[in-house]
């Protein structure tokens, strides 16, 4: 029933699928992070830059942003980003795109976390001479993830739902593999199914881990 698999490596794209996922989650987050920061910084300027990046990237489509990192960096100002295979410029590439687009949605995610941090807090670590860096670190940004463990998680499986874009320019994972299959072979539910259902393990867990981890580390008011 499933002979038309062979021939393809189905593991391997799936594994391209795992690493875009891990690569673009971990930059979204330090981006994402910093991001937040600043929108709650008391600098204007830093407050206004954040701003205006959350609302230009969420409103653009991810495949206009891949595809401006593929044509615009590295075909026209050709920034390969320090690799030199082209297999390898379009993967770093997607995950240079992953991670800027998905920022913004982290970034919105712990601010909401950061609201729910009572103002008292910050307000009395500044009055023990604590700087706004220190106060972010140390009081409101730890409170602020273990509130909002929920909405990052929705993030990531969006994430990992995002990566399919990526075969927009050429990264070999799961759903370019899948373009491949349904063209040369005669199975097209079948081939849906199997894709399908390697997301949904890929993503129902993350989700049930992630609910787990939320209930277990959530700040009690």
């Amino acid at each position: 029933m499933f002979d038309f698999l062979d021939g393809y490596d189905l593991l391997g794209a799936f594994w391209v699928t795992v690493q875009l996922t891990v690569y673009s989650a971990l930059g979204s987050l330090i981006w994402g992070t910093l991001l937040a920061g600043m929108k709650v910084s008391p600098v204007p300027l830093m407050r206004g830059f954040a701003t205006g990046y959350v609302n230009v990237v969420r409103n653009i489509p991810l495949t206009v942003i891949i595809l401006f990192a593929s044509l615009g960096l590295f075909q026209t100002l050709s920034i390969s980003l320090g690799a030199s295979d082209f297999t390898d410029i379009n993967f770093r590439l997607a995950v240079l795109s992953l991670s800027a687009y998905t920022a913004a949605f982290v970034c919105e995610a712990l601010r909401s976390g950061i609201n729910t941090v009572p103002v008292g807090q910050a307000e009395a670590a500044r009055a023990l001479g604590l700087s706004f860096t220190q106060v972010l670190r140390l009081i409101v940004l730890p409170q602020a993830f273990r509130s909002v463990v929920n909405p990052l998680s929705n993030v990531l499986i969006a994430l990992t739902k995002n990566t399919t874009v990526a075969a927009a320019i050429g990264v070999a994972e799961a759903s370019y593999l899948m373009k491949g299959m349904i063209e040369n072979e005669a199975q097209l539910l079948l081939i849906s199914a199997v894709f399908a259902f390697g997301f949904i393990v890929l993503t129902l867990p993350t989700g049930l881990i992630l609910g787990w981890v939320s209930k277990k580390v959530a700040v009690k008011r």
